[in-house]
């Protein structure tokens, strides 16, 4: 019997709704970074984009544990000497662009490399509940309903 290998052409993407609110931001990145590289399918094959696109909504809803909230910390450089910058997950969700921690979450458990950069943009993430992508009929997927301790109650 010979391995299968899927090939570019033969991939059957879908389209998957995640509603963030009340959801703990490590659990659901797994969760989001297997369906973006498509270790779901049976189909899989580790050098093709065979993965669903994923658009997450309520994204500044998320939940740290512990104090991770005030206490884990973003670094970013400038590129200037010293230029190392830090920010709190506090600050950011509290900010303009909350959907950046769930976005480097996913980044960070995705493989680095073209391929990697590839199947992050198939991910979508917004802020509000409201989303652009009703006309793909995305089918909506309970991560809390996956395992309990996905969701955190308030």
């Amino acid at each position: 019997m010979k391995t299968y290998s899927a090939k570019p052409a033969e991939v059957d993407k879908k389209w998957v709704l995640i509603d963030a609110k009340g959801l703990i931001v490590g659990r659901l990145a797994s969760v989001i970074a297997m369906r973006l590289r498509g270790k779901h399918k049976a189909t899989f094959t580790p050098h093709v984009d065979c993965g669903d696109n994923v658009i997450v909504i309520n994204a500044e809803k998320v939940v740290l544990t512990g104090r991770k909230r005030e206490q884990k910390v973003y670094h970013h450089h400038t590129g200037f000497p010293g230029g190392i910058k830090e920010r709190s997950a506090k600050f950011i969700l509290d900010g303009r662009f909350p959907e950046r921690v769930v976005e480097k979450a996913v980044e960070r458990m995705l493989p680095r490399g073209p391929l990697g950069r590839q199947q992050l943009g198939n991910l979508r993430v917004y802020k509000g509940a409201a989303h652009p992508h009703e006309a793909q009929q995305p089918v909506p997927l309970d991560v809390a309903a996956l395992n309990r301790k996905n969701a955190r109650s308030a």
